[in-house]
C-alpha cells in the first residue's frame, strides 16, 4: 500500500482507466483531484457515471478544465501542492485519430506538455504518463518489449503517444523530473469505453444486432483487466519514490488473444450467439499486440491475475446493472 495522505492530481480521472485510479487512491488513504473536461467524444454522461461513487467522498475534489488550456492548468497546479501527477488525460482511438489528426496532435501532444510545464514551475517532481501498445505499430518482433525500435507509428494517436514520451523525457533530462511512461495494452473491464470492441460487442449482441467485425478474426489483442492495469499504475508511483529517473514499461498480461477467441469467450459468458459482420481490415489497426512484462515484474513486482473470461465476467455483469438493454 502507498504511503497515506498524499495528494494526487489525476487528469482524465472522468474516464474509464482514471475512475478506477481515483477510486484506488481513495481507498489507499490518499486524497485526489480528479481534473476532466468531459469531452463528448462519447456520451460524457457516462464519465459522470464513472466518478458518481468518488464524488461522496471528502478526499475527493473535481476540477473541470482542459489540459489544451495552459494558463487555467497553471492555475490549477499553482492552487494545489501535489505530491505527484498522473496524466491519463487523452484523445484515444487508432480510427478517430485518422479523421481529425489536428485535434489529437492538440489534446495529446500540445496538453501533455501543458502538463509537465505545470509541473515542472510548481516543483512536482513525479510523473505517470499513460502511452500506449499502439506506439509499437506492427512491430515484427514478439513478444513486444521496451527496448524495441517505435519509430513507425500506423496511426496519428500512436504518433501523438510517442510524442509524448519524448516530451517526458526531455522534462526529466532538463528538469529532473521523475518519469514512468506506461504502455498500457488493450485495457477492459467495468466503465469500459463505449467504442472498445468488448463493450459494442455486448451491447449489440444484447439487442440481437450483428457485430463488425474486421479482418478475418485472426488478429490478436493482449487483452489486460483494469485491475491488474491499476495494480501496476500504483507500483509505478510507489518505485519514483525510491528511484529517480525515467523508465518505459509495458502493461499487458503477456497473452495474446485472437478476435475470434476473445468473440468465443464473449459468447459463452452472456450465453448469447453472436452475428458476425465481416468487414475490411482499418487502416491504422495494427494486427497484433503482446507485451513482454519482465520489465515491469522486475520493477514494480508487476503480476497480472485475470483471465479473460473472469474480466469478461464482471465486465458482463456490470453492464446489466448500470446499462441494461
Amino acid at each position: 500500500m502507498l504511503p497515506t495522505e498524499k495528494l494526487y492530481l489525476v487528469s482524465g480521472g472522468a474516464g474509464f482507466i482514471g475512475s478506477h485510479l481515483c477510486e484506488r487512491l481513495l481507498d489507499n488513504g490518499h486524497k485526489v483531484v480528479c481534473l476532466d473536461n468531459f469531452y463528448p467524444n462519447y456520451d460524457p454522461q457516462v464519465k459522470w457515471d464513472n466518478i458518481k461513487d468518488c464524488q461522496k467522498h471528502p478526499r475527493f475534489e473535481l476540477v473541470e478544465a482542459d489540459i489544451r488550456d495552459a494558463e487555467t492548468i497553471e492555475d490549477i497546479f499553482a492552487r494545489y501542492a501535489f505530491d505527484a501527477v498522473f496524466h491519463l488525460a487523452a484523445l484515444a482511438g487508432v480510427r478517430p485519430s485518422i479523421q481529425n489528426p489536428q485535434l489529437y496532435a492538440d489534446v495529446n501532444i500540445m496538453g501533455t506538455l501543458n502538463m509537465l510545464n505545470a509541473a515542472k514551475n510548481s516543483g512536482v517532481k513525479r510523473f505517470i504518463f499513460a502511452s500506449s501498445s499502439s506506439i509499437y505499430g506492427n512491430n515484427p518482433s514478439v513478444p513486444f518489449s521496451e527496448t524495441d525500435m517505435v519509430d513507425n507509428p500506423i496511426s496519428p494517436y500512436a504518433a501523438t503517444k510517442k510524442a509524448g514520451e519524448l516530451l517526458c523525457h526531455n522534462y526529466h533530462h532538463l528538469y529532473d523530473l521523475s518519469i514512468v511512461c506506461l504502455r498500457f495494452f488493450t485495457v477492459y473491464g467495468p466503465r469500459q469505453r463505449p467504442d472498445l470492441a468488448i463493450h459494442k460487442f455486448c451491447e449489440l449482441m444484447q439487442a440481437d444486432q450483428p457485430i463488425p467485425v474486421f479482418g478475418d478474426g485472426s488478429s490478436s489483442r493482449d487483452y489486460t483487466y483494469i485491475d491488474d492495469i491499476i495494480d501496476g499504475v500504483c507500483a509505478s508511483l510507489a518505485y519514483t519514490e525510491e528511484h529517480t529517473g525515467y523508465e518505459i514499461i509495458n502493461l499487458g498480461r503477456s497473452n495474446t488473444v485472437s478476435l475470434s477467441q476473445m468473440i468465443s469467450t464473449l459468447q459463452e459468458v452472456m450465453g448469447r450467439q453472436a452475428k458476425i459482420m465481416r468487414m475490411p481490415m482499418q487502416a491504422g489497426d495494427v494486427s497484433h499486440t503482446f507485451a513482454n512484462v519482465e520489465k515491469a515484474q522486475r520493477l514494480l513486482s508487476y503480476d497480472p491475475k485475470t483471465t479473460l473470461k473472469e474480466g469478461m465476467i464482471n465486465f458482463v455483469r456490470w453492464k446489466a446493472e448500470n446499462y441494461p438493454i
